[in-house]
């Protein structure tokens, strides 16, 4: 069990004042949360200036995984320490386009596909833009791997850059791949079922998630994991598991260009600079396509994940032109005011 600071992360990069103490989150509920620092557990609220800083901006509340600044007079989180990576997914409240932050600080991002009833390539894709997006390392890992084969290679070419493996938490093959190092951090993440509270525990070495059994008749299991929990691992790493991810928006569009870095080489060469690879003259990307070099299938799922991220940021642009359009009116009623005798 980590004890230090240095166990749980924490070095030159991070900061705080002589007068606070760092500690990481590791669950947060409405208002509080569970912190870890080096004189182990403690149960903290959120002072009055971090609540209304996220009151314009949820993305400055704690998560899990966040290193924060407690007042020890008061209990209080004071600041959230800058994040090193953020998995940041579209937000899923209707009528915001504010995003939500589900893991920081983490160095990898295991992308759990279980294996059966059959890999959803799609799905991957989407996680890795997300998971590229928040600066940390993806890796593939098909789970339930004893229940059906599948083919690698095949998941690998929809996954440039990224690692692929297959494990299997009950016979155990491929979990020596996953183990973290020491002051190591890990997110799951995955929809339901995909097999991630199971592929913590058999890390763990107990029953740290609670689990459901797989229904036999399509292979799926039903995850209970209804929060977000950062998990000390045996070996000094930690992981975070999290719930099933239903909605999976893409807040930004810098992840895509990484996700479908096979279909951005390929764009380099085409005859024009803005491309939409649909039915330009000269377009190497879909010449890749009716060659056979790139799967049509590939090129349909960039479309569709671009089209989403340039939504998700004109939403953003809106939004953003609308708070400055509200800050200025309110500094123009306050200038009026001051202007009348």
């Amino acid at each position: 069990m980590a004890t230090t600071l240095l166990d749980l992360g924490f070095d030159d990069s991070f900061s705080v004042g002589p007068e606070f103490l760092p500690a990481r989150v590791t669950r947060v509920d409405r208002g509080a949360c569970d912190v870890l620092g080096a004189d182990g557990e403690l149960r903290v609220s959120f002072s009055g200036a971090l609540r209304r800083a996220s009151a314009q901006d949820p993305v400055a509340l704690p998560c899990v995984g966040d290193w924060v600044a407690i007042d020890p007079s008061t209990q209080e989180i004071v600041s959230v320490l800058p994040r090193r990576t953020a998995i940041v997914r579209a937000g899923v409240t209707p009528g915001t386009s504010h995003g939500q932050v589900l893991a920081a600080n983490v160095d990898l991002v295991y992308i759990a596909e279980p294996a059966v009833p059959s890999v959803d390539l799609g799905r991957i894709e989407r996680l890795l833009a997300l998971a590229w997006e928040s600066g940390a390392q993806p890796v593939v890992v098909i789970t339930k791997a004893d229940l059906a084969d599948v083919d690698l290679e095949v998941v690998a070419e929809a996954a440039p850059g990224a690692e692929v493996v297959a494990v299997s938490s009950h016979t155990g093959d491929g979990l020596d791949i996953v183990r973290l190092r020491p002051g190591r951090t890990a997110v799951l993440l995955g929809r339901s079922g995909a097999g991630k509270s199971t592929l913590v525990n058999a890390l763990s070495g107990a029953e740290a998630m609670e689990t459901q059994a797989i229904r036999e008749a399509d292979g799926r299991g039903r995850h209970t994991t209804v929060h977000r929990e950062l998990l000390l691992l045996p070996g000094g790493g930690m992981i975070i598991d999290t719930p099933g991810l239903r909605s999976i928006g893409l807040h930004a569009e810098e992840g895509l260009a990484q996700a479908f870095s096979d279909v951005e080489e390929l764009a380099e060469r085409c005859r024009f600079s803005d491309c939409s690879h649909d039915s330009e003259p000269g377009c190497a990307v879909r010449a890749a396509v009716e060659e056979g070099i790139l799967p049509e299938r590939r090129l349909l799922s960039w479309h569709k994940l671009q089209r989403e991220a340039s939504w998700m940021a004109s939403r953003t642009d809106a939004r953003l032109r609308a708070e400055q359009e509200r800050k200025w009116k309110i500094i123009h009623k306050s200038m009026r005011g001051r202007s009348r005798p």
